[in-house]
C-alpha cells in the first residue's frame, strides 16, 4: 500500500475515502471507519495502530492488515467486520495474500491415572483449562476496549473481587488472651474474690475500620471507564457500607453512596445513574474538591480516611486550583491514592496539567485500567 493508491470508493461499512488523502490520512480514516462499524477503537488504539504501520512499513498491504488486526479488534467476534472495513477501505482487493492459517487446536496429554477416563471427561478438562484461560486474559485487559460480550463477562467477574477494609488501632481497649495485662480488671476481680489470687485478665487496643471517600470522575475523557469504576465502587460499598463513601465527578460533586448500597450491581448503578446529572460533561477536579472539602471533609468524612480518586486527570480550570484543594486534602485524610487508567499502559507519562498539579500531594499513584489493577488498587487501600 502507497500513499497514492487508488481510491477505495464505498466501503463495507457505508463511508467513502475523499481523493487525494496522504497516507497517514488514508490509515487515520481507516481507523475511524472501523469504529464506525462497531469495532471498539478507542483513541489509544487509534495511535497504536498508526505506530504500528510506521514500524512495518507500507510497502505491502498484508502488513498494514495484520497491524491493523492486532491493533483494532478486541476479540475473534470482532474479525468478521474488520475484514469487511479493510477490503473495502482499501479498494477492495482481495485478501488471498494474507495468511489465514488455523491456530493449532489444543491438545491434552493424559496421564497414566486417566486411562480409565472417558473422552467426554477429556473434552470437559480441556473446554474448563480454555474457560480459564479465556478469563486470566480477560483480567488483563483495558476495560476501555472490550466488545459488550467481553463486558458482560468482565461485569460476573467483579464478583471475585475481595476487598478488605483498611483498618486503625482505637483509642479503647477490648478484653483479650493476649496482649498487655489489664490491671483494672484484673484488681476488680481478686475484690470479687475476697482478694484471693485469681487469673490475670489481659487486653488490646480495639481496631476499627479507617474511613474510605472513592471520588469517581464520569465525565467525557472517563466515559469508557466510568461503569467499570462504579461497578468497583458497589464492590468497595457492600464490603464496608458504614465506613465508605461514593462521589462522582464531573462538572460538579455528587453524592451516590446511598444508590450503592443497593445489593444487585445492575440496579445500584442503574439508580447511581438517575442520579449523577453530568455523566460525559466536562471535568472541574479542583472545584469538586474543594466542594467536597467544604461540605463533607472538614466535617469528618476526609479526617483520617483513605481517599481515592479514579480520574485521568484532565482539567478545564487552573490546574494551580487542583493542587490547592489536593493540598488541603492531604493535609486531612490518612492517604491520598489516585488511579489513573492510563497509568499502567506503555510509554505513559503523566503531563496532563492537572496530574502534575496533583502529584506531589498524592501518595499512591496507581493503574486502573482492568481488572487485575483493580485488585492491585484495593491491596492499596486496604494496607493504607
Amino acid at each position: 500500500m502507497s500513499a497514492d493508491a487508488p481510491d477505495a470508493g464505498d466501503g463495507a461499512d457505508g463511508s467513502t475515502r475523499p481523493e487525494g488523502w496522504g497516507a497517514g490520512q488514508v490509515l487515520a480514516g481507516f481507523a475511524r471507519a472501523c469504529r464506525g462499524a462497531g469495532l471498539p477503537v478507542t483513541a489509544d488504539r487509534e495511535r497504536t495502530f498508526l505506530q504500528a504501520c510506521a514500524a512495518v512499513g507500507l510497502g505491502e498491504q498484508a502488513r498494514v492488515y495484520w497491524a491493523g488486526r492486532a491493533t483494532l479488534t478486541a476479540s475473534p467476534a470482532d474479525l468478521g467486520a474488520y475484514d469487511r472495513v479493510f477490503a473495502g477501505w482499501f479498494g477492495g482487493v482481495p485478501l488471498d495474500a494474507v495468511s489465514r492459517e488455523e491456530p493449532p487446536r489444543p491438545t491434552t496429554v493424559q496421564s497414566p491415572l486417566e486411562d480409565g477416563r472417558g473422552e467426554d471427561d477429556a473434552d470437559g478438562q480441556e473446554m474448563l483449562h480454555a474457560l480459564a484461560s479465556a478469563q486470566e486474559v480477560l483480567r488483563h485487559r483495558d476495560v476501555a476496549g472490550l466488545s459488550p460480550a467481553d463486558r458482560a463477562a468482565l461485569r460476573r467477574q467483579f464478583a471475585t473481587l475481595r476487598p478488605r477494609p483498611p483498618t486503625r488501632r482505637g483509642r479503647r481497649h477490648t478484653r483479650s488472651r493476649r496482649g498487655e495485662v489489664d490491671g483494672r480488671a484484673t484488681v476488680r476481680a481478686h475484690l470479687r474474690n475476697l482478694g484471693e489470687p485469681t487469673r490475670i485478665r489481659w487486653r488490646e487496643q480495639a481496631v476499627r475500620r479507617r474511613g474510605v471517600v472513592l471520588l469517581v470522575d464520569v465525565s467525557g475523557s472517563m466515559s469508557s471507564y466510568a461503569d467499570a469504576l462504579l461497578r468497583l465502587a458497589h464492590t468497595v460499598v457492600q464490603s464496608a457500607p458504614a465506613s465508605t463513601e461514593v462521589f462522582t465527578v464531573g462538572t460538579r460533586l455528587t453524592h451516590v453512596t446511598r444508590a450503592l448500597r443497593e445489593r444487585d450491581p445492575d440496579r445500584a448503578l442503574l439508580a447511581a445513574g438517575e442520579t449523577v446529572p453530568d455523566w460525559s460533561g466536562g471535568t472541574r477536579l479542583g472545584e469538586a474538591v474543594e466542594v467536597f472539602l467544604r461540605r463533607w471533609g472538614r466535617r469528618g468524612m476526609a479526617r483520617g480516611a483513605v481517599v481515592v480518586v479514579l480520574s485521568d486527570g484532565w482539567e478545564r480550570q487552573a490546574p494551580e486550583a487542583l493542587g490547592e484543594q489536593m493540598r488541603r486534602l492531604r493535609s486531612l485524610a490518612h492517604r491520598v491514592v489516585w488511579a489513573n487508567p492510563h497509568r499502567g499502559k506503555a510509554g505513559y507519562a503523566p503531563v496532563q496539567a492537572g496530574i502534575v498539579a496533583a502529584l506531589p500531594h498524592v501518595d499512591d499513584f496507581v493503574a486502573g485500567h482492568s481488572l487485575e489493577t483493580f485488585e492491585e488498587l484495593l491491596d492499596v487501600i486496604a494496607r493504607a
